[in-house]
């Protein structure tokens, strides 16, 4: 199983003259300290607008700073938000950024999501799964075609070559984020790798693997000509201490990354500066919902802890643990000492036995393993998110 670090670049208030500019050279920082200690991803997201929780509006530029700090670690872009950026941008953008690291790019792609962030570039949130689609079979012959041209409902491109080419070839691997059970079936039929943002029980991970990988194996409808990439990913809030009680108080903001969406989802756009969410978080923080939500620990723990929850994570055959360290008001020290740890007292008996989900990925695409199918609903998953939120609204979730 192999490791990587999420960042949302959460910002809570109250903020002084230098906050971004800490928070994002901080951010480096750790990255340069991941890769050192031998993680192996690191993702970063994007969105707009959406003050607090997330500060990351320029995911390339970050990623093009982290390119030059670091040797090995790969840098995903965990997604480019394809409904809000046009498709020869996000190609220029990511093969500059793929030459820039000698080749250490993830490529995500997903369509943003809620109304405040997609109405102000004048997309429609009906829209977005289509102009997703119709940007995917644009783009991904940009990168390895010296001319190409594309007639699509949303994008009309005329005969050019898009230059520069990625170092990797044909592309990036592919990724799409998925925040749904059904979303993983379309995953698997597409080709791509899942980014799973659900934060899932290891008995409900396995539902959705068996599920990805059957429709790879047996229903695989690409969107367009693109290299597959068979891969699953699931996030999930990360602290790693010496003893459980103090890795639970050192992230003691963790539950302020659900919060935040379940804040933008039931309220959509907000006056600028009108309200703290940090503020609302610590109100929401004494309700029973927010009790609920705290208990609701993720990999939050000492070495042995999470490396008891992980081994249920591996037997399930996920390939990719994503620790979403930088959350709330986690301190910098907090976030490189929990690194460190779990780096030198529980990652390598993992990456030790990664060839062997690598040999079972490779019997399962090859049809000698057949997976069962299993009903989700027949689970209880553990989920960062709550019934509310669940059945929020469908014009104001937040995807990505």
């Amino acid at each position: 199983m192999k490791f990587g670090i999420l960042y949302e670049h959460q910002l809570p208030r109250p903020w002084d003259p230098d906050s971004e500019y800490r928070l994002l050279h901080n951010s480096l920082d750790q990255i340069e300290l991941a890769d050192r200690v031998g993680y192996d991803y690191a993702w970063e997201v994007e969105h707009h607008f959406l003050e607090e929780y997330s500060h990351s509006s320029a995911p390339e530029v970050f990623l093009g700073a982290a390119s030059q700090r670091t040797r090995n670690i790969r840098l995903g872009h965990g997604i480019v938000q394809l409904t809000t950026n046009h498709p020869a941008r996000v190609a220029e953008k990511v093969s500059t950024l793929d030459l820039l690291s000698h080749g250490r790019v993830e490529l995500g792609l997903g369509e943003g999501g809620s109304v405040t962030e997609l109405h102000p570039f004048d997309v429609r949130f009906r829209d977005k799964r289509e102009i997703w689609e119709d940007a995917v079979r644009c783009i991904l012959p940009m990168f390895q075609r010296e001319g190409w041209e594309y007639h699509g409902k949303h994008f009309d491109f005329p005969l050019r070559n898009v230059v520069p080419k990625p170092r990797q070839k044909p592309h990036p691997p592919l990724w799409v984020a998925c925040s749904q059970f059904e979303t993983i079936e379309r995953a698997g039929r597409w080709g791509m790798g899942t980014l799973s943002f659900q934060f899932l029980s290891a008995e409900m991970a396995k539902a959705w693997v068996h599920e990805y990988y059957n429709n790879f194996t047996h229903n695989l409808e690409p969107l367009a000509d693109y290299q597959t990439n068979p891969n699953i990913a699931v996030a999930s809030p990360f602290m790693c201490a010496e003893t459980d009680e103090e890795a639970l108080e050192k992230a003691d903001g963790s539950t302020f990354f659900v919060f935040a969406l379940l804040f933008y989802n039931r309220h959509g756009p907000v006056e600028p500066g009108s309200i703290s969410l940090w503020d609302e978080y610590q109100k929401w923080r004494k309700t029973d919902e927010g009790k609920k939500m705290h208990r609701s620990r993720g990999l939050i723990g000492s070495p042995e802890t999470l490396r008891e929850r992980l081994r249920k994570f591996e037997e399930s055959h996920v390939d990719q643990v994503i620790l979403i360290n930088q959350a709330g008001k986690n301190s910098h020290e907090d976030i490189c000492s929990s690194l460190e740890l779990f780096a030198r007292e529980v990652m390598p008996e993992f990456h030790e036995r990664d060839a062997h989900q690598q040999e079972w990925k490779r019997q399962v695409l090859a049809g000698e393993i057949e997976l069962e199918v299993i009903d989700p609903t027949t689970l209880t998953p553990v989920s960062m998110q709550s019934p509310k939120w669940k059945q929020a609204s469908s014009s104001q979730r937040v995807e990505g």
